[in-house]
Order: structure tokens, then C-alpha cells, then sequence
């Protein structure tokens, strides 16, 4: 674990094996990746990290663009000295990814992306949060991530998951309320990638849970057949956090990805 900028990174593996950088999703932390990591660490050098203003990186003062959150990106990828890594984002990581495509797609070997779409905000989405930010404003950080969370869960996880999604859900209602607005304006704010995506001849994996209501599978699939070299792969009964409702299926598609050649 180290601080670079102010942003916390996580390391697990061995530096001399290829690297992976998760990028997580809002208004999670590193620790979704966890299952990943467990599994993929004796063969991969896997780097996560804190996303500004959300876990234990620097709150600042929540006047976030997603430019800023690429910038934190390329910033740690220098840092760590990483060559080629392959890039896995989720949801606003996955807003994160696109972008450092769009801007340097020569830096990454190939890409997962998991419920995640490369186009900007319309305006119906743009409304939504602002509606977000009000509610935010209305209820308090806490209740806005209490009611958040279990969106992002299909509905018949929770029970399964039991203790486990209770501690996640706790492990993130202590988020300010500003670094929440914040990334809430970053994601309205973000630009349209979906011209670099069909350009970009990176090999992309894209993942999407069956009930994933935010970037349904109809919608992963057609990114998917956007790119040159990009596959799709449905997980059946997850939602929109698949990779932690049902980590052994996420991980098998990750790891047959990676082991085919680019």
C-alpha cells in the first residue's frame, strides 16, 4: 500500500508478472476487486487503488472532472513504472478507462470493461443526477448510500450474500457527501468515446450482469460489437456488481481473456 498524490494504492503480486490495473466503480472503493485480486495475484501483478475522493485517498474538495480521474491514472501507471497494463474498469471506472483509451490507447495491451458504456451523459442522465446530488443534499450522504447500494445488487443476491453485503454496504457510508457530488458532476460532465472505441484495436472483454439495470446486457453487447477485437460475456443472476455477486464466473472470463494472446 503507498500514497501517490494523495491517491491510495494497492499492490498485490509480483512486479516482474504482467499488470492489471482495477479501476472501481461509484461510490465503491478498491476493495470490490478483492475476489479478483485473491485469484489472480500468484500469476498477475494486480494494482487497484482509491479512486480521489472516495476510500482512503484524499477527499480534496470535490470539484472532480473525469479528466482529473484519468490524469490520477496515467499519474499512478508512471509512478509504478507499468508497461502495458491490462486495464479492468467497472461502471465510473469503466467512464475512466474509455477516456484513457480515447487519449492513450498505446499505454494499454487490453481492457475489461464491466457495466460501463462509452457514450456522454444525455440529457435524461443528466437530470438523474442532478436529482442524485439533490437527494444527497435533501437526505445526507449515509441515507443516499444505504438507498444506493442495493441498486447496484440484483435483488436475489443480497439475501445470498448476507453478512458479506451488509459489511460492504457499511464499509462505504462514511463517503462525504461532496466527494459523492463530485463524481456525480465528473460522470455528467464526461465526453463522448464512443468513436475511440470503435477505433481502438485493443482487445476488449466486455462483461455485464444479467439484471445490470444500469448497463443492460442489450447495451454491453452492442459495445462490444462497436470494437475490432471485442468479446462479450453474459453472467447470469448478477447485477450491476457482478464481479462481486458472482466472483468465480467474472474471474473465469477475466482469466480465459488474458490467456489468449492479443
Amino acid at each position: 500500500m503507498k500514497n501517490v498524490n494523495g491517491i491510495r494504492v494497492y499492490t498485490a503480486g509480483d512486479p516482474a508478472n504482467k499488470p492489471l490495473v482495477f479501476i472501481h466503480g461509484f461510490p465503491f472503493s478498491a476493495a470490490m476487486w478483492k475476489k479478483q485480486i485473491d485469484k489472480l495475484k500468484d500469476n498477475y501483478y494486480c494494482v487497484s487503488y482509491d479512486i480521489r475522493g472516495l476510500g482512503e485517498s484524499e477527499k480534496g474538495d470535490g470539484l472532480f472532472t473525469m479528466e482529473m480521474f484519468v490524469d490520477d491514472l496515467f499519474m499512478i501507471m508512471d509512478e509504478l513504472k507499468l508497461s502495458k497494463p491490462v486495464i479492468i474498469g467497472l461502471s465510473m471506472g469503466g467512464y475512466i478507462l474509455y477516456r484513457a483509451i480515447a487519449r492513450n490507447p498505446e499505454r494499454f495491451s487490453a481492457a475489461v470493461i464491466c457495466g460501463s458504456k462509452p457514450e456522454a451523459d444525455g440529457n435524461d442522465a443528466k437530470l438523474k443526477r442532478a436529482d442524485a446530488i439533490k437527494k444527497i443534499n435533501s437526505v445526507g450522504a449515509e441515507a443516499f448510500i444505504r438507498d444506493f447500494i442495493p441498486t447496484t445488487f440484483w435483488s436475489e443476491s443480497i439475501p445470498v450474500l448476507g453478512n458479506e453485503f451488509t459489511e460492504f454496504l457499511n464499509g462505504l457510508i462514511f463517503t462525504p457527501a461532496g466527494s459523492l457530488k463530485g463524481c456525480q458532476l465528473a460522470m455528467a460532465g464526461r465526453l463522448d468515446n464512443t468513436s475511440a472505441l470503435e477505433k481502438t484495436e485493443l482487445p476488449i472483454l466486455f462483461i455485464c450482469g444479467d439484471y445490470d439495470t444500469f448497463s443492460p446486457p442489450e447495451v454491453m453487447k452492442a459495445n462490444a460489437a462497436l470494437c475490432k477485437n471485442g468479446k462479450y460475456v453474459q453472467i447470469a443472476d448478477a447485477g450491476h456488481l457482478a464481479p462481486f455477486e458472482k466472483p468465480d464466473e467474472v474471474n473465469a472470463a477475466i482469466l480465459d481473456f488474458l490467456k489468449k494472446p492479443a
